[in-house]
């Protein structure tokens, strides 16, 4: 069941359509409550018609194969649609020191005008949470809080995880956009990533289209998670798919694994 929250009102930035999925058996025992998955760029989640090039991840029935394996617990899916300024809302902040957009390099389509990506993670946290927790029945702590996102995404996903450790428990990031600045997030993040005993972080990569810039960068993280005491398979997870592109199309046929890794049962777990 998705549940739309048009114009959605903020006091941080522009307002913007906020979809909410409740998965199967939501109706029927209204003594369960749920984790929550947080996602960027809402409009591509769960309609081809409103997805950028016609094909979605197909979020919901992923989500509710999962479930019906036994492979994910049940959970609610937030998705937050992105708005004109997606780029400045989404490069982390504190990691370019001007806070314009303009001082960042290896752009392919150049972007003016500040840096609005603190703002957007409190509009996340203080008002798209606050509503969902108190409009829904949800588990609101950190240990059931993820967030995830592709892209510009992956990289707001890793800034929200190490700039709310306290909200948000794992973070997805797909086809994480490194190379936007050269790199500069990967070094802002090296002293700044969440406790590893108490998150999990997910990241990956294909090898053709933007995605074959990827894996040099990749590694780069790979070692900075290493140094901070993440341990491959157990709270941290990278892959590598060949000859995936950078597409929705893509992202759909392998987002279970990041699905798994956050929100897995007991017997998925690593």
């Amino acid at each position: 069941m998705l549940k739309k929250h048009p114009s959605f009102p903020s006091k941080y930035i522009a307002a913007r359509e906020v979809d909410v999925w409740l998965p199967p058996g939501y109706e029927q025992d209204k003594s369960v409550r749920y984790p929550v998955l947080y996602m960027h760029d809402g409009q591509n989640l769960f309609d081809p018609a409103t997805s950028y090039g016609g094909v979605d991840w197909g979020i919901d029935e992923t989500m509710t194969r999962l479930m019906s394996e036994g492979k994910i617990r049940p959970a609610i899916v937030v998705g937050i649609w992105n708005s004109p300024k997606r780029f400045q809302e989404f490069m982390p902040q504190k990691a370019v020191p001007s806070g314009k957009a303009e001082d960042v390099k290896n752009l392919l389509n150049p972007v003016t005008g500040p840096i609005l990506s603190d703002l957007y993670l409190k509009f996340l946290v203080e008002e798209v949470k606050s509503f969902v927790d108190k409009t829904y029945r949800t588990k609101p702590g950190q240990p059931d809080t993820f967030v995830m996102g592709s892209s510009m995404g992956g990289l707001i996903s890793a800034y929200a995880i190490s700039e709310y450790p306290k909200v948000f428990g794992g973070a997805g990031c797909v086809s994480t956009h490194w190379p936007a600045g050269e790199g500069i997030v990967i070094d802002y993040l090296k002293n700044r990533l969440p406790n590893p005993n108490n998150h999990k972080l997910y990241f990956d990569f294909g090898t053709a289209t933007l995605d074959s810039t990827y894996e040099p960068y990749q590694k780069k993280m790979d070692a900075v998670l290493l140094q901070a005491g993440f341990t491959p398979g157990k709270n941290w997870l990278t892959r590598k798919f060949e000859g995936a592109e950078h597409s929705e199309k893509a992202w759909r046929l392998r987002v279970e694994i990041p699905l798994i890794f956050l929100l897995g049962t007991k017997a998925t777990r690593p």
